[in-house]
């Protein structure tokens, strides 16, 4: 329990310790992750109604043991193709 709580308030720190150290400073940097959030939250809904469409068409059989994995790997190219750090104000 006592490493639960010392974790709870050592990672926040660790995390803005490690962003106000990046260039740009830390308002930067969180204005990025916020936006990576974003993105992942956006690319997560586009798998989970891609999951369903290949499972409602393919109820079994190779095309849906490669589809997932293929709709994972292209979701992941297309995060970090979208996400880069913005260039500093």
């Amino acid at each position: 329990m006592r490493g639960f709580i010392v974790g709870l308030f050592l990672l926040p720190l660790i995390v803005i310790g490690i962003l106000s150290v990046r260039p740009g400073g830390l308002r930067n940097q969180l204005r990025n992750v916020a936006r990576r959030f974003r993105l992942a939250l956006v690319l997560a809904g586009v798998y989970m109604l891609g999951s369903a469409g290949l499972r409602l068409a393919f109820a079994g059989g190779p095309v849906l043991d490669y589809g997932l994995p293929g709709l994972g790997v292209a979701l992941a190219v297309v995060f970090v193709a979208l996400s880069p750090d913005r260039p500093p104000p």
